[in-house]
């Protein structure tokens, strides 16, 4: 079995919560790791979604963590990344639990994932993500425990 554990550090991307509205993103910072896996869990949809009513999941990204620019295609594996970087669209009825992961292979430093709502939602949609730092420069990366 292979240590995938020493290596990798996690950090929290969207916390864990039943969101109705925008969040508001932290900075990943990327600096000592070489890759960046992100892990975003959404529940059961607290609304049924529409092209009107929905929730776009957009990554950007800094060199300074102070100006950030939407990701291109360029920066992302794994997700087909439409104008503003948006990489996850709920646009119809969301009735199961679902994971979805995309791997950010640009150059910044920074990124940052934002859950942005359009619309109504009276009722809020459990989400979370989770960024995976990989390929540590230095390791192993001290457990998170």
């Amino acid at each position: 079995m292979f240590d995938e554990h020493s290596g990798y550090k996690a950090v929290v991307a969207i916390a864990n919560a039943a969101l109705a509205a925008d969040n508001t993103p932290p900075a990943i910072d990327l600096m000592g790791f070489k890759s960046c896996e992100v892990l975003l869990a959404v529940g059961v949809g607290g609304i049924t979604f529409t092209g009107a009513n929905k929730v776009e999941f957009v990554v950007t990204e800094s060199d300074d963590d102070s100006t950030y620019t939407a990701v291109n295609q360029a920066d992302i594996i794994g997700a087909t990344v439409a104008t503003g970087g948006i990489v996850k669209s709920l646009v119809a009825a969301h009735a199961a639990a679902a994971v979805y992961r995309f791997g950010y292979v640009g150059d910044a430093r920074y990124i940052k994932v934002l859950a942005d709502f359009s619309g109504t939602h009276a009722t809020g949609t459990p989400i979370a993500a989770v960024a995976m730092l990989g390929h540590a420069e230095l390791g192993p990366v001290p457990a998170q425990i």
